[in-house]
């Protein structure tokens, strides 16, 4: 049988992430998660469904990527298949080929699951480690404790709000009013939430979006901010707990959040905030 490679067409997207949300378990490594593909949303449905790639042996999804910007594709493999010899070699081919749509020449990334087999291969080939990330989890069987701060839900009364907090907190012009309506506009939003918390001035002040992937399985935490006005006032750990509250409320088994190992303040906040750090992780970088 043959791994084939393929991209969905926007009415897909939906299918794809309902099997990327079967392999998200908390006794696996974090690897991609639906929310990701949804965050992606922001872009509109089109661009999303542009940035997917799948792979399928006899019509069945064995592993799913998002190219996060042009040089940077983030893999999900399916439980039985991270160590697939067959699929391996086909994912490194695939990237490694700029003819093949996946991956551009010069300079590219690969971010897989710890363990799985296409990271092995790409290191054989040639391929180095990044920087490492630290991905941190947090088990919600039991209660949040509340955040202390007043903290909302946004429709479309705050948009405003939650946009220029994210502006500010990642120091880019990107993510504007338009781009929010586009994001919620998408199917996968159904299983998000954008929340703001505020300070005793009723200012926004901070800002995530949450993820479910379903009753009984890991939420994800992306992206979350702080305005720079605002930090090393406990916003990060309120707003932290608030997103963790509300993936309990969707039925979330735990709740997940990645950042790079290197920015010790936003480690410490998620830990803070009750979240166990997990082993650290590393993409697999080609140089240009």
């Amino acid at each position: 049988m043959t791994v084939l490679m393929s991209t969905p067409a926007p009415g897909d997207v939906r299918a794809v992430v309902d099997v990327l949300r079967t392999w998200q378990d908390d006794a696996t490594p974090v690897q991609l998660h639906p929310g990701d593909v949804g965050w992606f949303g922001r872009f509109g449905a089109d661009a999303a469904a542009a940035a997917v790639r799948t792979w399928a042996r006899d019509g069945r999804v064995v592993a799913v990527g998002l190219l996060d910007g042009s040089r940077l594709l983030r893999l999900a493999t399916a439980p039985d298949a991270h160590r697939d010899e067959e699929l391996a070699r086909r994912l490194v081919a695939d990237v490694s080929t700029p003819e093949r749509g996946v991956l551009p020449d010069g300079e590219v990334s690969v971010e897989a699951r710890p363990g799985a087999l296409v990271s092995d291969l790409l290191g054989v080939e040639g391929w180095d480690t990044e920087e490492p990330f630290a991905p941190l989890q947090r088990d919600l069987t039991g209660p949040v404790e509340d955040p202390g701060v007043r903290v909302e839900v946004v429709g479309p009364d705050r948009v405003s709000e939650r946009t220029a907090v994210h502006r500010a907190a990642f120091g880019g012009p990107s993510f504007t009013d338009e781009r929010w309506h586009d994001l919620a506009a998408g199917a996968l939003y159904a299983d998000a939430r954008c929340l703001l918390a505020y300070d005793d001035d009723g200012v926004a002040v901070g800002a995530t979006t949450v993820w479910s992937a379903g009753p009984g399985r890991p939420g994800l935490i992306e992206p979350l901010g702080v305005h720079p006005d605002h930090r090393r006032r406990g916003f990060g750990r309120a707003i932290t707990l608030a997103g963790a509250a509300v993936l309990r409320e969707l039925g979330s088994s735990s709740a997940v959040v990645i950042t790079e190992s290197s920015r010790d303040a936003a480690v410490a906040t998620y830990v803070s905030a009750g979240f166990q750090r997990l082993p650290d992780r590393h993409d697999r970088r080609r140089a240009g």
